[in-house]
């Protein structure tokens, strides 16, 4: 376990989309119209991909090379007209873990030209993270941990001593193979489709006192030692 004198280091790993960006609705009309253009026989499949990256979502759905581009093409275009703002309790939350003694991080499946679009629209929320890892670190999407583990080693913190916010099917269970306190955030899922994965469930961030988060991740790092 990673220390900082007698305290262990945590780490604070974050979601982006229906976490700390009100977009998933965006993203649903989003691929609902994809969906029609180029269909993929799926009807759910908006709800089916939320939480895992662009490269899964192709290989999975669009075996045709041609369909491909012309899907991506199609899905920049309609990013492009997007509006990020933040979630309620987000910009609170973050603001406070500036305070405290441990590492934030984004884990997000996002690529680097959704990002790009983010960090202008959202000017000063990158600076929130001492790490980011989107879908060009990673090789497995979630709901495989790999992001999560990444984000975790970066920050030097034991996955105990960390807190995963999710609110996809595939982010909650990456984060509990991560060996990480959950909290998904209902909203994007309903309650009890996510709430198996989870060590907590709350309808938003404004929920969270970070100091009752640091103190369970104390005490469940304190007692695997044990």
């Amino acid at each position: 376990l990673y220390m900082i004198g007698s305290v262990p280091m945590m780490g604070f790993l974050f979601d982006l989309d229906g976490v700390l960006v009100d977009s998933e609705k965006q993203y649903t009309r989003i691929w609902e119209s994809i969906n029609s253009e180029f269909p993929t026989g799926v009807d759910d499949m908006p709800q089916r991909i939320k939480g895992t990256t662009l490269d899964k979502i192709l290989s999975e759905y669009y075996p045709d090379a041609e369909v491909r581009k012309k899907v991506t093409a199609r899905l920049y275009e309609l990013e492009a007209k997007m509006v990020y703002a933040m979630t309620p309790g987000a910009n609170e939350l973050l603001e406070k873990l500036a305070n405290r003694m441990v590492g934030v991080a984004l884990v997000t499946s996002s690529d680097s030209h959704k990002m790009n679009h983010l960090w202008k629209d959202l000017k000063g929320l990158k600076k929130c993270f001492n790490v980011i890892i989107d879908a060009t670190q990673v090789t497995r999407s979630k709901p495989d941990p790999q992001g999560y583990l990444l984000a975790a080693h970066s920050l030097n913190a034991d996955p105990e001593a960390c807190v995963v916010f999710e609110d996809s099917l595939q982010g909650v269970k990456a984060g509990k193979a991560a060996g990480c306190y959950v909290v998904g955030v209902a909203g994007t899922l309903k309650r009890e489709v996510i709430e198996p994965y989870c060590d907590r469930v709350v309808d938003s961030l404004e929920e969270i006192d970070p100091d009752e988060i640091i103190s369970r991740l104390i005490t469940r790092t304190t007692e695997h030692d044990l």
